[in-house]
């Protein structure tokens, strides 16, 4: 009689969120799966641990966003998980480094390496874990029958109980804009770089001392700014920056126009905000047993509008005492009972709170140069530079404790989203919540405003238009704040990552799953039931073999990494599936012995 096979199970991302899976699959193995024979296999073109985006081989000019003492794979108490807490250093503890410094991606690569070599330790000796260094091509076959996955460069497919795609961030084929944006580059020999990871993009292509229009105000600006800068030779003295000469000219602009908000550059200290307070699993269970659709703007937002302000006013109540004119327990009481948005709520907290900059104001925080004009484009560089300098100060001041409060109510407010799947917003929460909650570290903005004033970098400001001029064969792009001023260059570039959709992904695999039946958000976004990340087909059923995790699916969660102590959506969604795949593989196993 021949052997029954191994069991297996086919990892797709080798990244952080595949190591994160494997680090819960090892915790969980003892109680659900105990000593039985299992192969791993890792499918990534990257090494495992840091994958594309954390690997060694980039700039080590380029930094983390998080400061390291705000990044950890491991998970602690403040987690909702049904497996074991298996507590571990943060990056910073690990690396032995400043908790409130910016560490290197390729410093952060190594960690992440190490955790990885760490999970596969605590495997059982029966475990077998197998590393491909290709791409995944397509997922093949029945549901409820071992799956097929077909790699590239090898001629056999790998066979497996079950698959779980960690792809992190997608490559996209452009989209109809860019497409056009794209040809007309080529007609008239000019550089058009389309949204990409800006340390795989080809930067030569931008020339020395010419203008260059960059669309996009967030991280990818960032990276760019520092890859053409730094990274040609320019250096820093103090506040003062020293161009090499090898620099283009970055005009920038945005729909917003201004950077992310800096990073928070103070810890907490005292009392907490109870969260989550308006916006928690009760909301939660409620919104899901709704019939019909849910709408963000109705059903949703005004429920994250009121968790961020009731954490936003606590805090300032209970650390900045001075500057309320009422007593909390009366405030807290008359704000539950508020509609948020309402005349009622704003004379509430008008009464309570005498100086308007200590209100919170989510549309002005949103768009805060929403009608702001400036009479020339130099005017409107002195108001940019003034406007970052404020930020910088603000973030860094705990006085201001109030805005530290706000970001842990955002990462509240995204555990629960997470839930929700499809939220039907296009994708704004999550542009909202990057900008406010997850911006830059303080210094890259003091180097921006450095770059500024040497003239390297120029503000286009909010509501950027950009035009194709096929008559003088040059690009053309204006901001509203400076009416009727236009910026000409012969180079592009969209600075941002690709919008992770199905339709359009360069990713053979998911493209293929798509096609086979696999459900899809409007947005694009890979649809997975929230409960433990199976994938969804057409007909709503969860495919009991095929599990994804990530920012390409409805359960996405807020940020790269998770902060210490802080309930990490993304540590409970790896522990969820992965005690799911090992009980279909527990079930298998005695489904197998039954019928020996």
């Amino acid at each position: 009689m021949s052997r029954t096979p191994r069991p297996s199970v086919v990892v797709v991302g080798a990244g952080p969120r595949g190591t994160g899976f494997l680090e819960r699959l090892a915790a969980n193995l003892p109680a659900l799966y105990q000593d039985l024979e299992l192969d791993i296999h890792l499918v990534d073109p990257f090494p495992a641990g840091g994958g594309r985006i954390w690997r060694q081989e980039q700039s080590p000019l380029l930094w983390m966003n998080s400061m390291a003492e705000d990044v950890t794979m491991f998970t602690d108490d403040s987690v909702q998980l049904a497996g074991p807490v298996c507590p571990g250093p943060t990056l910073a503890e690990w690396a032995g480094v400043e908790g409130q410094s910016f560490p290197s991606r390729r410093r952060q690569g190594a960690y992440l390496r190490w955790v990885y070599e760490q999970a596969v330790a605590a495997l059982p000796l029966g475990v077998r874990v197998h590393e491909h260094r290709t791409r995944a091509l397509r997922i093949s076959g029945p549901r409820e029958g071992r799956q097929r996955v077909r790699l590239e460069g090898r001629e056999q497919p790998l066979l497996a109980d079950l698959v779980v795609l960690a792809l992190g961030h997608l490559d996209a084929e452009p989209d109809a804009e860019q497409r056009e944006l794209s040809g007309f580059a080529a007609r008239h020999g000019l550089v058009h770089l389309p949204p990409d990871f800006t340390a795989d993009s080809d930067l030569s292509a931008l020339p020395a001392g010419e203008p260059v229009i960059v669309r996009g105000f967030g991280l990818a600006f960032i990276d760019l700014m520092v890859l053409l800068t730094e990274g040609r030779g320019g250096r820093y003295e103090a506040d003062t920056y020293r161009p090499s000469g090898r620099e283009p000219v970055l005009y920038v602009g945005s729909r917003r126009g201004v950077p992310y908000h800096s990073k928070i550059g103070y810890a907490w200290q005292g009392e907490r905000p109870p969260l989550p307070r308006f916006f928690g699993p009760a909301q939660t269970d409620e919104l899901l047993g709704r019939p019909g659709p849910l709408d963000f703007r109705r059903d949703i937002w005004p429920l994250i509008d009121k968790e961020l302000g009731h954490a936003h006013y606590h805090r300032l109540f209970t650390a900045h005492r001075q500057r309320t004119a009422a007593a909390w327990p009366a405030f807290e009481k008359a704000y539950a009972a508020a509609t948020p948005g309402s005349a009622e709520l704003a004379a509430l907290v008008a009464a309570a709170v005498p100086d308007p900059a200590d209100r919170l104001d989510l549309h002005a925080l949103d768009r805060p140069l929403d009608g702001v004009l400036h009479p020339t484009g130099d005017a409107l560089q002195e108001g940019l530079r003034a406007y970052i300098t404020a930020d910088l100060a603000r973030r860094h001041d705990p006085a201001q404790s109030q805005d530290l409060a706000v970001f842990l109510a955002l990462l509240s407010v995204y555990g629960q989203l997470v839930r929700l799947g499809d939220l039907g917003d296009g994708g704004r929460w999550h542009g909202f919540f990057s900008y406010l909650a997850s911006g830059p570290p303080g210094p890259r903005l003091r180097q921006l405003l450095a770059l500024s004033r040497a003239g390297v970098v120029r503000f286009l400001g909010p509501g950027i238009t950009v035009e194709a001029d096929e008559r003088r064969g040059l690009f053309r792009a204006a901001g509203a704040a400076v009416p009727g001023e236009w910026t000409e260059a012969r180079a592009l570039v969209e600075a941002r990552l690709p919008d992770p959709t199905l339709e359009r992904t360069r990713s053979p695999l998911l493209r293929a799953l798509y096609a086979d039946g696999a459900r899809a958000t409007p947005a694009g976004l890979l649809r997975v039931d929230p409960a433990d990340g199976r994938i969804l087909e057409r007909d709503g059923r969860p495919h009991p073999r095929r599990f994804a995790l990530g920012p390409h699916t409805t359960a996405r969660a807020g940020g790269a990494f998770t902060r210490p102590r802080t309930g990490g959506p993304a540590f409970a969604q790896n522990d969820a599936a992965a005690r799911a795949a090992l009980g279909l593989l527990r079930e298998l196993s005695c489904r197998d012995r039954l019928s020996a």
